[in-house]
Protein backbone atom coordinates (compact mmCIF):
# COMPACT_ATOMS: atom_id res chain seq x y z
CA UNK A 1 0.00 0.00 0.00
CA UNK A 2 1.06 3.39 -0.73
CA UNK A 3 0.23 6.12 1.90
CA UNK A 4 -0.49 10.23 1.04
CA UNK A 5 -1.71 12.74 3.53
CA UNK A 6 -4.23 16.05 2.95
CA UNK A 7 -4.03 18.29 5.30
CA UNK A 8 -6.48 21.03 5.57
CA UNK A 9 -5.87 24.64 7.36
CA UNK A 10 -8.99 26.42 8.10
CA UNK A 11 -9.39 30.39 6.43
CA UNK A 12 -12.70 31.02 8.23
CA UNK A 13 -14.49 29.46 11.39
CA UNK A 14 -16.04 26.01 9.63
CA UNK A 15 -19.11 23.73 10.76
CA UNK A 16 -18.64 20.24 9.88
CA UNK A 17 -22.06 19.65 11.19
CA UNK A 18 -23.34 16.16 12.25
CA UNK A 19 -26.93 17.06 11.64
CA UNK A 20 -28.26 17.51 15.33
CA UNK A 21 -27.96 19.50 18.23
CA UNK A 22 -28.25 19.86 22.07
CA UNK A 23 -31.08 20.65 23.57
CA UNK A 24 -31.46 24.05 25.60
CA UNK A 25 -27.65 24.68 24.28
CA UNK A 26 -26.78 24.86 20.45
CA UNK A 27 -28.59 24.23 17.66
CA UNK A 28 -26.56 22.85 15.38
CA UNK A 29 -23.46 20.43 16.89
CA UNK A 30 -20.00 20.18 15.04
CA UNK A 31 -19.06 16.56 14.37
CA UNK A 32 -16.59 15.49 17.17
CA UNK A 33 -14.75 12.34 18.76
CA UNK A 34 -15.11 11.15 22.24
CA UNK A 35 -11.69 13.44 23.70
CA UNK A 36 -13.86 16.11 21.92
CA UNK A 37 -11.84 16.95 18.70
CA UNK A 38 -13.80 18.07 15.72
CA UNK A 39 -13.41 16.09 12.32
CA UNK A 40 -14.58 15.90 8.77
CA UNK A 41 -16.14 12.51 7.89
CA UNK A 42 -13.85 10.37 5.01
CA UNK A 43 -17.39 9.74 3.50
CA UNK A 44 -18.06 13.32 3.63
CA UNK A 45 -14.34 14.59 2.13
CA UNK A 46 -14.82 12.20 0.13
CA UNK A 47 -17.56 13.07 -1.59
CA UNK A 48 -16.54 16.93 -1.67
CA UNK A 49 -13.16 15.48 -3.61
CA UNK A 50 -15.83 13.83 -6.33
CA UNK A 51 -17.67 16.86 -6.44
CA UNK A 52 -14.29 18.98 -7.62
CA UNK A 53 -13.28 15.98 -10.00
CA UNK A 54 -16.62 15.75 -11.69
CA UNK A 55 -15.99 19.86 -12.21
CA UNK A 56 -12.69 19.36 -13.79
CA UNK A 57 -14.02 16.49 -15.84
CA UNK A 58 -16.73 18.79 -17.37
CA UNK A 59 -14.29 21.66 -18.20
CA UNK A 60 -11.43 19.48 -20.04
CA UNK A 61 -12.03 19.43 -24.13
CA UNK A 62 -13.73 15.87 -25.45
CA UNK A 63 -10.89 14.64 -26.51
CA UNK A 64 -8.81 14.53 -23.32
CA UNK A 65 -11.86 13.88 -21.01
CA UNK A 66 -11.75 9.60 -21.27
CA UNK A 67 -8.43 9.73 -20.00
CA UNK A 68 -8.86 11.43 -17.18
CA UNK A 69 -12.39 10.20 -16.70
CA UNK A 70 -10.12 6.76 -16.41
CA UNK A 71 -7.86 7.71 -13.72
CA UNK A 72 -11.48 9.21 -11.94
CA UNK A 73 -12.72 6.12 -11.76
CA UNK A 74 -9.08 4.17 -10.29
CA UNK A 75 -9.50 7.01 -7.82
CA UNK A 76 -12.92 7.02 -6.74
CA UNK A 77 -14.53 4.04 -8.11
CA UNK A 78 -17.50 3.76 -10.06
CA UNK A 79 -20.67 6.36 -9.58
CA UNK A 80 -23.08 4.63 -7.33
CA UNK A 81 -20.33 1.66 -6.15
CA UNK A 82 -19.50 1.47 -2.25
CA UNK A 83 -17.16 -1.81 -2.39
CA UNK A 84 -13.72 -1.21 -1.74
CA UNK A 85 -12.30 -2.81 -5.35
CA UNK A 86 -13.98 -0.06 -6.87
CA UNK A 87 -11.36 2.29 -6.60
CA UNK A 88 -7.85 1.84 -5.60
CA UNK A 89 -7.98 5.36 -3.04
CA UNK A 90 -8.97 5.00 0.40
CA UNK A 91 -9.75 8.36 2.58
CA UNK A 92 -9.70 8.32 6.24
CA UNK A 93 -11.41 10.66 8.45
CA UNK A 94 -10.14 14.42 8.28
CA UNK A 95 -8.75 14.92 12.43
CA UNK A 96 -6.16 16.88 14.03
CA UNK A 97 -2.76 16.34 14.00
CA UNK A 98 -1.28 13.06 15.37
CA UNK A 99 0.78 14.37 17.97
CA UNK A 100 -2.13 16.93 19.22
CA UNK A 101 -4.53 13.37 19.78
CA UNK A 102 -1.58 11.41 21.13
CA UNK A 103 -0.75 13.71 23.93
CA UNK A 104 -4.70 14.86 24.53
CA UNK A 105 -5.13 11.09 25.24
CA UNK A 106 -2.38 10.21 27.13
CA UNK A 107 -3.07 13.74 29.29
CA UNK A 108 -3.87 12.88 33.21
CA UNK A 109 -6.57 12.92 34.48
CA UNK A 110 -7.76 13.02 30.94
CA UNK A 111 -9.29 16.73 29.70
CA UNK A 112 -13.08 16.84 30.14
CA UNK A 113 -14.33 16.38 26.31
CA UNK A 114 -16.12 19.54 26.50
CA UNK A 115 -13.36 21.67 27.95
CA UNK A 116 -11.25 20.39 24.88
CA UNK A 117 -14.37 20.98 22.15
CA UNK A 118 -15.17 24.34 23.47
CA UNK A 119 -11.26 25.51 23.36
CA UNK A 120 -11.62 24.21 19.49
CA UNK A 121 -14.94 25.84 18.57
CA UNK A 122 -17.42 29.40 19.65
CA UNK A 123 -20.85 29.30 18.78
CA UNK A 124 -22.31 32.01 17.11
CA UNK A 125 -25.72 32.92 17.08
CA UNK A 126 -27.81 34.24 14.31
CA UNK A 127 -31.54 35.40 13.60
CA UNK A 128 -33.99 36.00 10.85
CA UNK A 129 -35.20 39.52 9.58
CA UNK A 130 -38.35 40.58 8.41
CA UNK A 131 -38.57 43.25 5.31
CA UNK A 132 -38.43 45.91 7.48
CA UNK A 133 -35.19 44.51 9.27
CA UNK A 134 -36.97 43.31 12.69
CA UNK A 135 -35.67 40.13 13.54
CA UNK A 136 -38.32 37.32 13.19
CA UNK A 137 -39.89 35.69 16.39
CA UNK A 138 -38.75 32.41 17.54
CA UNK A 139 -36.17 32.31 14.62
CA UNK A 140 -32.73 32.67 17.15
CA UNK A 141 -30.44 30.35 16.09
CA UNK A 142 -27.36 29.34 17.43
CA UNK A 143 -24.29 27.06 15.88
CA UNK A 144 -20.93 25.95 16.93
CA UNK A 145 -18.00 26.68 14.54
CA UNK A 146 -14.71 25.26 14.22
CA UNK A 147 -12.14 28.30 15.08
CA UNK A 148 -10.33 29.18 11.96
CA UNK A 149 -6.59 28.42 11.60
CA UNK A 150 -6.81 24.79 13.00
CA UNK A 151 -5.44 22.12 10.83
CA UNK A 152 -6.82 18.57 9.88
CA UNK A 153 -5.19 15.72 8.62
CA UNK A 154 -6.70 12.84 6.31
CA UNK A 155 -4.89 9.68 5.64
CA UNK A 156 -5.12 8.79 1.80
CA UNK A 157 -3.89 4.86 1.31
CA UNK A 158 -3.74 3.26 -2.16
CA UNK A 159 -3.96 -0.40 -2.62
CA UNK A 160 -2.25 -0.27 -5.43
CA UNK A 161 0.59 2.08 -6.69
CA UNK A 162 -0.91 5.46 -8.17
CA UNK A 163 -0.11 5.92 -11.44
CA UNK A 164 1.11 9.38 -12.45
CA UNK A 165 -1.72 10.45 -13.89
CA UNK A 166 -3.96 9.18 -10.97
CA UNK A 167 -1.63 11.61 -8.56
CA UNK A 168 -2.45 14.45 -11.12
CA UNK A 169 -5.92 14.36 -11.05
CA UNK A 170 -5.61 14.25 -7.43
CA UNK A 171 -3.71 16.66 -7.09
CA UNK A 172 -5.96 19.03 -9.36
CA UNK A 173 -9.12 17.85 -6.77
CA UNK A 174 -7.28 19.28 -3.83
CA UNK A 175 -6.35 21.80 -5.60
CA UNK A 176 -10.15 22.74 -6.09
CA UNK A 177 -10.75 21.81 -3.00
CA UNK A 178 -11.20 25.22 -0.99
CA UNK A 179 -14.32 24.94 1.34
CA UNK A 180 -15.86 22.55 3.45
CA UNK A 181 -18.92 22.42 6.32
CA UNK A 182 -22.30 24.03 5.92
CA UNK A 183 -22.77 27.66 5.20
CA UNK A 184 -20.03 27.66 2.54
CA UNK A 185 -22.01 30.56 0.39
CA UNK A 186 -21.98 32.30 3.77
CA UNK A 187 -17.80 32.76 4.07
CA UNK A 188 -17.57 29.53 6.22
CA UNK A 189 -14.76 26.73 5.79
CA UNK A 190 -12.93 28.51 3.41
CA UNK A 191 -9.57 26.45 3.47
CA UNK A 192 -6.53 25.35 2.22
CA UNK A 193 -5.53 21.92 1.25
CA UNK A 194 -2.44 20.34 -0.12
CA UNK A 195 -1.24 16.99 -0.58
CA UNK A 196 1.92 15.19 1.05
CA UNK A 197 3.65 11.98 0.73
CA UNK A 198 4.24 9.41 3.50
CA UNK A 199 7.42 11.40 4.79
CA UNK A 200 5.65 14.96 5.02
CA UNK A 201 7.10 16.24 1.57
CA UNK A 202 4.54 18.65 0.04
CA UNK A 203 4.00 17.11 -3.54
CA UNK A 204 0.91 18.80 -4.60
CA UNK A 205 2.58 21.49 -6.78
CA UNK A 206 4.55 18.92 -8.94
CA UNK A 207 1.41 16.43 -9.59
CA UNK A 208 -0.31 19.62 -10.02
CA UNK A 209 1.79 20.70 -12.30
CA UNK A 210 2.32 17.72 -14.76
CA UNK A 211 -1.79 17.84 -14.71
CA UNK A 212 -1.58 21.18 -16.40
CA UNK A 213 1.52 20.37 -18.73
CA UNK A 214 -0.92 17.54 -20.05
CA UNK A 215 -3.81 19.27 -20.46
CA UNK A 216 -2.33 22.30 -22.07
CA UNK A 217 -0.73 19.64 -24.90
Amino acid sequence: MVTYILQMVLKSDAAFGRGDGVAGYVDAEVQHDELGCPYLGGRTLKGILVSECADILYCLPPEQRSRWEGAARRLFGEPGSHERENAILSISDARLPADLLAGLAASTPRLPRQDVLESLTTIRRQTAMDAEGVPKEHSLRSIRLILRETTFESTLTFFERPSQDDLALLAACIAAFRRAGTGRTRGRGKLVATLWDEARRPVGDFHLGYFKAEVLK
